[in-house]
């Protein structure tokens, strides 16, 4: 038997070997966490890194484009992958298209057989096929993530469900990280990484990062489009005030000074740009010829639509004695050129103020009112007449007439738009003809000038704080 002294010693060796083995065991321990923390601490290194680099082109108002770039290729560093892709909903919203592919970004798409074949002789052709794609919003793995509406990780490409197209094939070994880009509960697109079986998989650790990676640049994405948006809106609505400038000086700029008359102008436009417009022209002989038009619809192509209105009518008006002829000659010039679901309604009259007669005709538009100081009654002027660019010319000038009237001293003459007659209420009811008539044979008495502040007073009562749905045009003709 060993003795007690031999007994103890071999203790004494193995617990120097168990300690020596368990330190050997605590270092590597500690290298595997040093390495670990090193390894997370580079990973958190580069996502500070990124999320600084995206919060600088936040505050220089990138493209779209740039801000896709600098997403991807520092999510790619963020968790190493070897490529890496955005693609956003066309403005239809019936496809995704890529905005961002980098450079060694594997394909996130099927390809079809005779691009493979395309490609073998001549490997630009999957690169366009690939930068060119219009990727349904349900097809593929960048449909699959859509509609999944929350990130995922797809490790074998190839064999996803999504591929099983004989005539769509996915060859490649590749492993791909996809979030649905979100912003305002709405969708946006698809970010995406990937890398190749050879580069090893993703881990959760990978994933979880990937996932705020993409929620941070839904954001951006979503911030950035909101202020591009807001920034052409303000670049357009300034556009529009100049062209509103523009409009304005082809208005009249005062009202004319007529031997024994007093006439009085004003137009009321519902948006920056009016399809309203009213002008007088000097005719020579002691004659002026003044009208007032309404195109249908509103904004710019009304707008654009009267300013040729105007340029016609002063081009033939010098020419014919007769409004109607008048109004003839522009119809026929104005006809090819106004869509189909377009018209003008314009009513000309010209002025005679040596024999104090005025000579009218309608194309369409709202009937004149004529106060009579005598009588104190308002009557309609009705001549017959159809509005400008529904008929090419033979139509319209059989039934367009003259009507000629003789002005007396207090008398009075109110050509207005339909926009007067067409305002609304709370309730949804029209100003309507009969407070036209009232607000008219109350005013007359005082002038012109009078008869309009006192109709745009009662369209303000009448519509209250409501918006002005149309345009409104005001001209009166008062014989002194």
């Amino acid at each position: 038997m060993p003795d007690l002294l031999t007994i103890l010693l071999t203790l004494c060796v193995l617990v120097i070997l168990a300690f020596g083995l368990a330190l050997q065991n605590q270092r590597r321990k500690v290298k595997a966490a040093r390495r670990k923390f090193n390894e997370l601490e580079g990973e958190e290194h580069r996502m500070f890194t990124f999320l600084h680099d995206l919060g600088l082109a936040i505050e220089n108002d990138p493209s779209l484009s740039l801000l896709s770039r600098i997403i991807v290729d520092g999510i790619e560093k963020v968790v190493s992958a070897r490529g890496g892709a955005i693609y956003f909903i066309n403005s239809d919203g019936n496809y995704l298209t890529p905005s961002y592919l980098s450079e060694r970004c594997p394909p996130l798409i099927g390809i079809p057989v005779e691009i493979r074949k395309k490609a073998e002789r001549d490997p630009r052709a999957l690169e366009s096929h690939l930068r060119l794609s219009r990727v349904p919003l349900d097809e593929g793995i960048l449909g699959h993530c859509l509609s999944a509406r929350e990130p995922i990780h797809v490790e074998d490409i190839k064999n996803h469900p999504a591929f099983r197209d004989a005539f769509t094939r996915y060859t490649d070994n590749v492993s791909a990280l996809l979030s649905p880009l979100r912003h305002a509960n709405k969708d946006l697109g698809v970010l995406v990484v990937a890398r190749h079986r050879e580069d090893g998989p993703f881990t959760a650790n990978d994933f979880a990062v990937f996932r705020s990676a993409a929620e941070q640049s839904s954001f951006a994405i979503g911030n950035a489009r909101i202020h591009r948006e807001a920034h052409e809106k303000r670049a357009i609505e300034g556009e529009l005030k100049n062209a509103r400038e523009v409009q304005r000086i082809l208005l009249p700029q005062e009202n004319p000074v007529v031997s024994g008359y007093r006439i009085s102008g004003t137009n009321l436009p519902a948006r920056i740009i009016s399809g309203d417009y009213y002008d007088y022209i000097d005719l020579g002989e002691e004659k002026i010829g003044i009208a007032i038009a309404d195109v249908s619809g509103k904004g710019v192509p009304a707008g654009l639509m009267m300013a040729m209105c105007r340029s016609v009518l002063r081009s033939v008006a010098i020419s014919h004695p007769s409004p109607s002829v008048v109004l003839a000659a522009v119809n026929r010039q104005l006809f090819p050129d106004i869509r189909e679901d377009m018209f003008i309604s314009m009513a000309y009259s010209i002025l005679n103020y040596k024999t104090n007669t005025l000579t009218l005709s309608r194309a369409g538009h709202e009937p004149a009112l004529l106060f009579r100081r005598k009588t104190g009654e308002v009557e309609l002027l009705r001549s017959p007449g159809l509005a400008l660019g529904i008929d090419s010319g033979m139509v319209f000038e059989r039934v367009t007439r003259d009507e000629e009237v003789t002005l007396d001293s207090g008398d009075c003459v109110l050509f207005y738009t339909d926009g007067v007659k067409e305002a609304l209420d709370d309730s949804e009811e029209e100003f309507g003809m009969d407070r036209i008539c009232e607000s008219f044979r109350s005013a007359a008495p005082l002038g012109a000038e009078a008869v309009l502040e006192r109709i745009q007073a009662e369209l303000k009562q009448f519509t209250g704080e409501g918006p002005q749905m149309d345009d409104i045009t005001l001209v009166a003709i008062e014989k002194c």
